[in-house]
């Protein structure tokens, strides 16, 4: 049975796994802004102008998942279509490919280079620090990679789940999510992804792959005036 933690990842993530970095302020928390764009407020009926405004500067815009609160003038909440979440509960076989590396700071600038060619939006200078992440090199280039982001002491997010335009079509992505969702499996906890119904290439392969879709969830955008 999936726990109501996913339908707000972003909240319970930052109260639980990364609540050692979380910016806190009452029932709403965020990232700092070198790790991740992420706000999270304990229910929609947090009060905007106490809980969320001493966190978020003018000008400054941070995305909700799952929960969302009621906004009053000077914000501004721009809903997206939502996304699909998935969940994987058996282990996946696991394709043949070349060696999968734990990367470390010694890899940050290729990861950052390959995620502002392919994975622009939401990863940061410091979103190597929310978990582990894994890469193929190939050619003495960082070819593919895959970590984890949002979590509790129950769920492992898989994301930044991406592939060089170079390498693809190699299976490198499709070894990477087994990888990392066994491993995650084998450690006792639930991996989960969130993936865009456009996506359509994507998603299909994490459904060939073994995940299954549990619900849709809200995702938008929150700016300051």
């Amino acid at each position: 049975m999936i726990a109501p933690d996913l339908d707000n990842p972003f909240w319970h993530s930052l109260r639980t796994r990364h609540r050692g970095i979380a910016l806190s302020q009452g029932e709403a928390a965020r990232y700092p802004a070198e790790f991740a764009p992420f706000l999270g407020v304990a229910h929609a009926g947090v009060d905007v102008a106490d809980a969320v405004a001493p966190l978020v500067a003018p000008g400054e815009s941070v995305y909700l998942l799952g929960v969302a609160p009621i906004v009053p003038e000077g914000w501004h909440l721009e809903a997206f279509r939502p996304l699909a979440q998935m969940v994987c509960t058996a282990p996946l076989d696991v394709i043949e490919g070349p060696e999968i590396i734990e990367l470390s700071d010694a890899h940050r600038d290729d990861v950052l280079a390959l995620t502002a060619l392919v994975y622009p939006h939401y990863f940061r200078p410091r979103t190597m620090e929310m978990g582990r992440y894994f890469g193929i090199y190939q050619e003495g280039r960082l070819a593919a990679i895959i970590g984890e982001r949002l979590g509790t002491d129950a769920y492992t997010e898989m994301s930044a789940i991406c592939t060089h335009p170079d390498f693809n079509g190699r299976g490198y992505a499709r070894r990477l999510t087994a990888m990392l969702t066994n491993d995650t499996l084998a450690r006792g906890r639930t991996p989960f992804l969130h993936v865009s119904h456009e996506n359509t290439r994507a998603k299909q392969l994490y459904e060939q792959l073994g995940f299954h879709h549990r619900r849709d969830i809200g995702f938008w955008s929150l700016r300051r005036a």
